[in-house]
Order: structure tokens, then sequence, then C-alpha cells
């Protein structure tokens, strides 16, 4: 029973560091749980922006000739985290997106320009 002399209990307050603190630990903590549930969806998104960057800048640069800062231009919106890079002397176009997906595309003739496989890829080295 509450009478005029008791006193009202003290609830633990948290102060402001400590909510930020804990507020930015459950927000890691979920991206890092979005991230692992979803890595293989991003990468195969990553593999699938490198290779279309690749055949796209080796199509441009060696059937059409023009330079590989042009050819640019040429790619779909959403696709700035691949960069390309060119061969001349090969006619080989490499793309990549950074610790995730690389593709490389080289022009072969009359078939144009080729995906190479991982096998081929490897053997570059």
């Amino acid at each position: 029973m509450a009478t005029a002399t008791s006193k009202p209990s003290a609830k633990a307050v948290w102060p402001l560091a400590k909510k930020i603190k804990f507020g930015a630990a459950a927000i890691g903590a979920l991206l890092v749980l979005w991230l692992v549930f979803n890595f293989t969806d991003i990468k195969a998104q990553a593999k699938l922006g490198a290779s279309y960057g690749a055949h796209i800048a080796c199509s441009c640069r060696y059937i059409e000739g023009r330079s590989l800062a042009s050819c640019k231009k040429d790619f779909e919106p959403g696709m700035e985290l691949v960069s390309v890079s060119d061969d001349p002397e090969n006619k080989r176009v490499n793309a990549s997106v950074p610790l995730l997906a690389e593709a490389v595309a080289e022009r072969r003739g009359e078939f144009g320009c080729v995906q190479l496989n991982e096998k081929e890829i490897a053997e570059l080295d």
C-alpha cells in the first residue's frame, strides 16, 4: 500500500551512450545475418554483372572499335561496381566486381566475343 511517505520505485535508466551501442550492435547483427543468408545470391549477381560487362565491353572495344571509356557508357544502371580493363595484344577484356566475381571475354575471329570459362581463365595466369 502506498503512503505519502513511500518513495516511488527507481527504474533502471540506460544512459544514451549505452542505448546507441546496443542499437548499433543490433543493427550490425541483423546486417551480418542478412549477408549470411543472401551471400550466394549476391555472389551470383556479381558474377552475372561481371560476365555481362566483359561481353559488352569486348564487343564494343574489339568489334565496334570504340575506346574502353566509351564502352562503359553502354552498361546498364546498377553496374557501377563492375570495373573493366582490356588487353589489346590478345583482344581480351577483363571485368570484375571487387572480392566477388571475375569474367573474361575474348575476340575470337568470326565468333565475335566469347566468354572464357574458369579453366581458360586459370590458364591465363
